[in-house]
């Protein structure tokens, strides 16, 4: 199930990217006055699709690792003479280049969007509490506790487990003490001290 669960999600990803790039083109294509055939999230044979107002065919396709915009072009076959000036090939250069240019500009529209967002919202991580301690080790010489939670690793104060690990290998790097100042857990488990502080040397 944790499989499965990895590739549905990696498709999903890799179709929220699809649809944005190339919806990019397509909106850039509609406002240059060129005509779209079809939309279409997926390659090869069309599973389903449905005509829009519009005239374009919106479509989903067999293999979900890409998609494409097809837009009317004389070069790729006989063009209704009443559509003629729709087509890709009949536009300036600049239109041309203007709707290559619009997927990957949506791609870094949607990345610093869904980055801000982050930043607004918030992630989830995991706390730098401490597990198990192993007698006799380093930890448990400078005196840490199952249960302890590092706040700061050389001055500098961590929030998750992530920074704290990344900030001690960086000390352990550059062959420096690495300070690391803990909050204890006082009983009861739910309750933590504020005033009570232990400091630990890592080093070799």
């Amino acid at each position: 199930m944790t499989i499965l669960t990895y590739i549905l999600a990696f498709l999903v990803a890799i179709g929220i990217l699809v649809a944005v790039h190339e919806y990019g083109h397509f909106w850039m294509a509609r406002r240059m006055g060129i005509k779209v055939l079809r939309f279409s999230i997926g390659f090869g044979r069309v599973l389903w699709s449905r005509r829009g107002a519009d005239d374009t065919e919106y479509a989903f396709s067999a293999i979900p690792l890409g998609g494409y915009v097809k837009l009317l072009d004389e070069r790729e076959g006989p063009v209704d003479p009443a559509l003629a000036n729709q087509a890709y090939n009949r536009k300036p250069v600049w239109r041309r280049i203007l709707v290559l240019l619009a997927g990957p500009f949506a791609n870094f529209l949607f990345a610093a969007a869904a980055y801000w967002i982050l930043l607004v919202v918030g992630t989830s991580a995991l706390k730098p509490v401490i597990g198990d301690v192993t007698a006799d080790s380093i930890a448990s010489r400078a005196g840490l506790q199952p249960g302890d939670t590092i706040v700061g690793v050389a001055g500098k104060p961590v929030a998750t487990r992530e920074g704290a690990v990344l900030a001690i290998l960086a000390r352990l790097m550059d062959g420096t003490p690495s300070n690391s100042k803990c909050r204890e857990r006082r009983a009861p488990k739910t309750r933590v001290s504020c005033n009570s502080w232990s400091k630990a040397t890592v080093g070799h």
